[in-house]
């Protein structure tokens, strides 16, 4: 029997378990899916707009694959770090073991001013709102008039919508209590969305973005001439020219239409989203020791598919400012790193060791191939690394591991939160909603998850 340890409960590491039960070359496998946190799904619990309830609702599929009896969830291990499971002591424990723990590091902006408070990743923010156990207890919302958020992907339009909700919009989601406070007592009433480059660069998809406009007693505000700079964008609008990718047209019909509605006052409460582009950030300003705006350099085509800086600059008021400017793989202590792409090195999915690949040792999903694509991504990611995890089979099978790794992890002193003790999260999470007169409300806190998922208050 082939025993496999895959590492990460995300997307990446649920496709990779399956994919192992759905080769047909080693009959008899059975997976082991380890997770540093007590709760499975990764970014799809913990990453995702609460307000998305689509996306979310993709656990149900991860769902069925963790409960085949075939695989058993364990959280609450780490792998690596101080006091958790060395790779050398997992590569002991099973046949093989695939790393798929993903790209949890934000990239920085490098500018000066960058760690002032009030100055955040999105990723702290959107942790935040998610109830990851680790995320720190911010007042942000609650001091900001003025927000800005750097990047034009789908995680900065999150950020932006949910900034521009209220609470009364959020309190159906599963958003935590003190965070649904924060929110609705936020005196947000203007939030920028900036680029460095123009609209067809945006990496935001048509969906995400015409969300925004759908917001209650929240007004889109694009400023035409900034899309006019755009080649593309001149040229789509003039019907010039190789028409664009269709999800770059789509982008520019749904701004265009905003840039030309007529102006109007702004409503009583109503928060205004402006989107705005050609504007490189180069520092963040400072009153009363946080953070007061961003001073940008305003930027132009290039000519060559990039900007080039023009000489002119613009400050841009904001007691809140969130990047959004793209993930970075960290190391796991005990597997090698390649800092420069933010990945573990390898061959086809095989860990790359001191020029050579390592037997036993695969990875897949972002500390694969780096922070690119979409969740399916994941799916053909994984493909290849099981394709080489099985071709090197006869090889690992003929070392003798333990028959229970988990019986040994215990023995050692670790307490596994199994899959019965995450069925009990879930119904302490759906009981705390009764209690608060909402539906299902995450558990914020480690202390808390754990309780719960031993059968505690």
């Amino acid at each position: 029997m082939l025993r496999v340890a895959v590492v990460g409960s995300g997307p990446s590491g649920v496709y990779t378990a399956q994919e192992l039960l759905r080769q047909s070359r080693v009959p008899e496998v059975r997976v082991h899916v380890l997770d540093r946190l007590p709760t499975p799904y990764g970014l799809v619990r913990y990453g995702v707009a609460p307000d998305h309830e689509k996306i979310k609702s993709l656990q149900s599929s991860l769902r069925t694959v963790l409960e085949d009896d075939r695989i058993t969830f364990a959280g609450h291990v780490e792998a690596g770090g101080a006091g958790g499971v060395s790779p050398a002591r997992l590569k002991e424990l099973y046949h093989a073991v695939v790393y798929c723990v993903g790209a949890a590091a934000d990239r920085p902006l490098s500018v000066p001013g960058e760690g002032l408070p009030g100055s955040l990743s999105a990723t702290e923010f959107v942790s935040w709102y998610s109830a990851h156990p680790d995320a720190a207890a911010g007042d942000f919302a609650l001091l900001a008039r003025s927000a800005v958020v750097i990047g034009v992907g789908n995680v900065a339009v999150d950020v932006a919508r949910t900034l521009a909700r209220g609470a009364a919009e959020l309190r159906g989601t599963d958003v935590p209590r003190a965070a649904l406070d924060m929110l609705g007592a936020s005196r947000v009433r203007e939030v920028h969305l900036v680029g460095r480059r123009g609209p067809s660069a945006a990496r935001f998809t048509t969906k995400e973005l015409r969300e925004l406009g759908a917001l209650p007693r929240a007004r889109i505000v694009v400023d035409g001439a900034e899309l006019a700079l755009d080649p593309a964008y001149a040229a789509s609008a003039a019907g010039a020219g190789e028409p664009p990718p269709a999800v770059v047209r789509r982008n520019l019909d749904v701004l265009r239409g905003w840039a030309g509605a007529p102006p109007h006052a702004t409503a009583d409460g109503e928060r205004r989203i402006r989107l705005r582009f050609f504007l490189r950030p180069v520092e963040l300003l400072e009153r009363q020791g946080r953070v007061a705006g961003v001073r940008f350099a305003r930027t132009a085509p290039d000519g060559s598919g990039g900007v080039r800086d023009t000489g002119e600059y613009e400050d841009v008021e904001a007691q809140l400012v969130l990047r959004a400017v793209g993930y970075r793989g960290t190391p796991l202590p005990g597997l090698p790193f390649d800092p420069v792409h933010g990945t573990v090195p390898h061959v086809a999915g095989r860990v790359v060791r001191d020029g050579r690949t390592s037997p036993g040792e695969y990875v897949a999903g972002w500390i694969k191939r780096g922070p690119t694509g979409v969740i399916g991504s994941n799916r053909s990611c994984a493909k290849e690394t099981v394709a080489s995890l099985v071709e090197d089979a006869p090889l690992l099978l003929g070392r003798e591991v333990p028959a229970d790794p988990l019986a040994v992890l215990r023995d050692q002193g670790l307490r596994p939160v199994e899959w019965d003790g995450w069925l009990s999260i879930e119904r302490a999470e759906s009981a705390l909603g009764r209690s608060l007169g909402r539906g299902r409300v995450k558990i914020p806190d480690w202390s808390g998850l754990l309780d719960a998922a031993r059968g505690g208050p």
